[in-house]
C-alpha cells in the first residue's frame, strides 16, 4: 500500500523541496509542495514537474493527488 511517507520520499528523490506535506488514505492523497523549481512556471507546468518526479508511480500506485504548489516566496506570504 502507499503512504504518505512514500509519496514524499518520491516528491523528494526528483524535486528539490523546500516544504512539503503529504496526507493520504492510501490512494488518495493531499500535498502542499514548495520549490523553487516552480518559479516562473504555471500552475499546470508545477504539476508536471510533481508528476515527474513521481514517474509511473503517478499512473499505477496513486489514483489521486491533489496539490499546492507554492514558491517558497508564495509560501513565505501565506504563512
Amino acid at each position: 500500500m502507499v503512504t504518505p511517507d512514500s509519496v514524499k520520499e518520491g516528491i523528494r528523490a526528483g524535486l528539490e523541496c523546500a516544504h512539503l506535506e503529504i496526507m493520504g488514505d492510501g490512494q488518495h492523497f493531499e500535498a502542499v509542495i514548495v520549490s523553487c523549481k516552480f518559479e516562473g512556471k504555471s500552475r499546470v507546468q508545477r504539476h508536471q514537474l510533481v508528476y515527474a518526479a513521481l514517474g509511473d508511480r503517478m499512473r499505477q500506485e496513486i489514483h489521486a493527488l491533489s496539490m499546492r504548489t507554492l514558491t517558497p516566496a508564495e509560501w513565505g506570504e501565506g504563512s
